[in-house]
């Protein structure tokens, strides 16, 4: 496995100064990603680019559009790669649940304890078992190539004060994506949800329309809420914002095989870049969140302990109420427990 990995990252960086296309350009991948140059989508995406094109010799040609040139809205950009007028997309779960509502099983809270865990179990089998679900679900139409990272952890931040436990979430009015479940758990910890698009969060923080968000320094700090009175950070972690690498299956499927490989090597060499993306942009975050006032606060592991607490009438909630969510969440406590086993193992032989 080490030898296969090796291979491909070597592969990229040796190609990665551009090669000379050997084959005329045979296919054209349309890849969308509603965000801008600055976020880990984008990261993504380069690599991804600069792979599959010089792998494939010129014959795999990839067209990037970031924003909303090609669509709007998480259902609107599904549709379209069910249609085959756009080939990638990268959603979060909130913009797939309605569509797919299993895939909120990773903003279940408190189930994977940090990056090592996330990116095993991200790395598995527990994919392939989610794609599985989404091609069924999509009438064969849209498959799951892989799940990377977009922005670290969600974390809950505010503009009145610390967060130390659930207590201190009492009435704040935090905000929310238009999907239940993450509507679910703020009640759960006390506060009042409010839905509110994206691009209106920074508007609504300055003028109080909710008081707190669920999100990650990189976005943070990207969308300078500080600047709309964002002070307090509590690093509860309590989701992995995964992000769901979409294409067309007829696309992908028309292909022969030895440029499905490339392409499904490029969502490899995707998925690493967006796993490390977060980790190098949120050291200068949080140097630029603290110089701008701002207060990062890390809860005990008896602090820590009452949120998962209070969080769980969720896991119930998500298992009676979601399409598919019994079986999915149960597939995800199984691939933690197998990847949280492996590290125990690991851990014995790395520190004696």
């Amino acid at each position: 496995m080490l030898k296969g990995l090796t291979r491909v990252l070597l592969t990229a960086a040796l190609i990665g100064g551009g090669a000379v296309s050997a084959f005329a350009q045979q296919y054209t991948i349309r890849a969308t990603a509603n965000s801008n140059e600055q976020d880990e989508d984008y990261d993504g995406l380069t690599v991804f680019k600069n792979y599959v094109e010089n792998a494939s010799n010129g014959a795999i040609k990839v067209e990037i559009f970031m924003g909303t040139q090609l669509c709007a809205t998480g259902e609107e950009c599904l549709q379209a790669v069910a249609d085959g007028s756009i080939d990638v997309y990268i959603s979060t779960s909130g913009g797939a649940a309605s569509i797919f509502p299993f895939v909120q099983v990773l903003d279940l809270p408190y189930l994977m304890n940090d990056d090592r865990v996330a990116e095993a179990v991200l790395s598995g089998p527990f994919v392939e078992t989610m794609r599985k679900a989404a091609l069924d679900a999509s009438g064969g139409k849209i498959r799951l190539m892989t799940i990377g990272n977009t922005g670290g952890w969600r974390s809950f931040a505010n503009t009145e004060h610390t967060i130390h436990t659930p207590a201190d979430m009492a009435g704040l009015k935090m905000r929310t994506v238009p999907a239940d479940l993450p509507q679910e758990l703020t009640r759960a910890l006390g506060a009042s949800p409010t839905p509110i698009p994206w691009p209106e969060l920074f508007t609504s923080l300055q003028t109080g329309v909710v008081e707190g968000t669920a999100n990650g320094i990189t976005d943070i700090m990207n969308m300078k809420f500080p600047d709309a009175g964002l002070k307090y950070l509590t690093l509860d972690n309590h989701s992995y914002m995964g992000a769901f690498w979409w294409m067309s299956n007829d696309k992908f499927m028309a292909m022969p095989e030895d440029m499905r490989k490339i392409v499904d090597d490029g969502f490899y060499a995707l998925q690493q870049a967006t796993f490390a993306s977060p980790k190098r942009k949120s050291i200068p975050a949080y140097d630029a969140f603290k110089a701008a006032g701002g207060e990062v606060y890390v809860p005990t592991a008896d602090e820590k302990a009452q949120f998962a607490k209070a969080a769980e009438p969720v896991y119930t909630w998500f298992e009676n109420n979601v399409d598919g969510g019994k079986e999915m969440l149960a597939a995800l406590r199984s691939a933690v427990a197998d990847v949280n086993a492996q590290l125990a193992a690991q851990y014995k032989t790395d520190l004696n």
